[in-house]
């Protein structure tokens, strides 16, 4: 049961699957096109899911499920994952690498590689009030209040 993601409730688990480039208005549409057949049929052992999603700064798929309505199982949330590989293979993107961080600049997303970091930081490019992203938020009250965060609030505050 595809919801508007905004009207998910705050407890509902949140994946967020970052794209290793920007998304351009066509790969949107195709995102939006196969992931609203996905997500109007996802279901767990024959129960419909509560769940919506969200493309963010043109470069996050943002997927939030009410396990409060019906939980997500292995098998769905598997079925989530192929999703997100088929729709890796007809763009030519990336959402699993993790090697590249992304930050907010000027309202824009731009990406790091991690090995560039330490010196980054050094020169200054990267403060510890840069804006990045919790791409690990769990549920929805976190996606909303703790996804965008500074650098100093992160991991990355071992730089500083």
């Amino acid at each position: 049961m595809l919801i508007p993601f905004e009207d998910l409730a705050p407890h509902s688990r949140i994946w967020v699957y970052q794209a290793n480039r920007m998304l351009s208005q066509e790969d949107q549409q195709h995102i939006r096109d196969a992931a609203t057949q996905f997500f109007e049929g996802w279901q767990a052992h024959g129960k419909d899911l509560r769940c919506g999603f969200s493309l963010e700064y043109d470069q996050f798929l943002v997927i939030g499920v009410d396990e409060q309505f019906n939980m997500a199982t292995g098998c769905s949330i598997d079925a989530s994952v192929h999703l997100i590989k088929s729709l890796e293979q007809a763009l030519n993107l990336n959402f699993f690498d993790r090697m590249q961080i992304p930050f907010l600049q000027e309202g824009k997303v731009s990406l790091l590689p991690m090995q560039q970091i330490p010196a980054e930081v050094e020169a200054g490019a990267v403060k510890p009030d840069s804006l990045t992203f919790n791409n690990l938020v769990k549920n929805k009250a976190e996606f909303d209040s703790q996804w965008r965060i500074a650098a100093k609030d992160s991991w990355l505050s071992r730089y500083f």
